[in-house]
């Protein structure tokens, strides 16, 4: 991820006006702005804030307890920093290394295309969801269903964790995905997307359009 690490965007320091971090939110389609003192960082201050302060020649070292401190590792995954900038809502997010030394920022929007250019969103493929008793479920049977099948787990995730419930997403490779529902189905897995080639379902379908085909006699 280090490639992505960006310093267009000139940070604050605490001895940078206000006045100088809303003429940046102005002009550029940032939620956040770094502010790093000594190669450190103090924290970021959102445009939200900086909006509601009306004495614009003070300094932002008389607003730092409005500073939010967040921050990404420079070793972080994909997955870390698109977890970071939802929790944080920003599309702006600092990365420090070991030392806590500031070095740039990832900027949401390369995430977002790096993470859909990955073989889970990018290959064609199928998804499934499918839903378990959270002490049966078992992510090694999740893909051992689907390889016996011979399908390819492009990805999977647990999507939803209720009550004594495990839900979780996968995206397949298959020729043949109704033998993989079916399977799923032996496993008592309950299958909560619906399919076209689920041949389960066309089979309940039929049988009560003839129930009530007999019923209307």
């Amino acid at each position: 991820m280090k490639e992505y690490i960006l310093n267009e965007i000139k940070v604050l320091t605490l001895e940078s006006s206000l006045k100088r971090a809303q003429k940046m939110f102005k002009g550029l389609p940032i939620t956040h702005v770094p502010v790093v003192e000594n190669g450190k960082l103090i924290g970021c201050i959102s445009e939200s804030d900086s909006q509601t302060i009306e004495d614009h020649e003070s300094l932002i070292t008389d607003y730092t307890h409005l500073a939010d401190y967040f921050f990404a590792d420079e070793n972080a995954t994909v997955l870390e920093l698109i977890k970071l900038f939802a929790d944080n809502e920003t599309n702006i997010l600092p990365v420090l290394n070991n030392e806590k030394n500031y070095l740039g920022y990832f900027e949401l929007n390369d995430i977002l295309d790096l993470f859909s250019s990955s073989p889970f969103l990018y290959n064609d493929g199928v998804i499934i969801v499918v839903e378990k008793i959270k002490k049966d479920f078992s992510s090694s049977e999740v893909c051992q269903i689907v390889e016996s099948n011979n399908g390819k787990v492009l990805g999977f995730y647990i999507s939803s964790e209720i009550s004594d419930t495990t839900q979780a997403t996968i995206k397949i490779s298959s020729e043949d995905i109704n033998e993989i529902i079916q399977t799923f189905r032996r496993y008592n897995y309950i299958v909560m997307s619906l399919h076209k080639d689920d041949y389960y379902l066309q089979d309940l379908k039929d049988r009560s359009d003839y129930l009530q085909k007999y019923l209307d006699m």
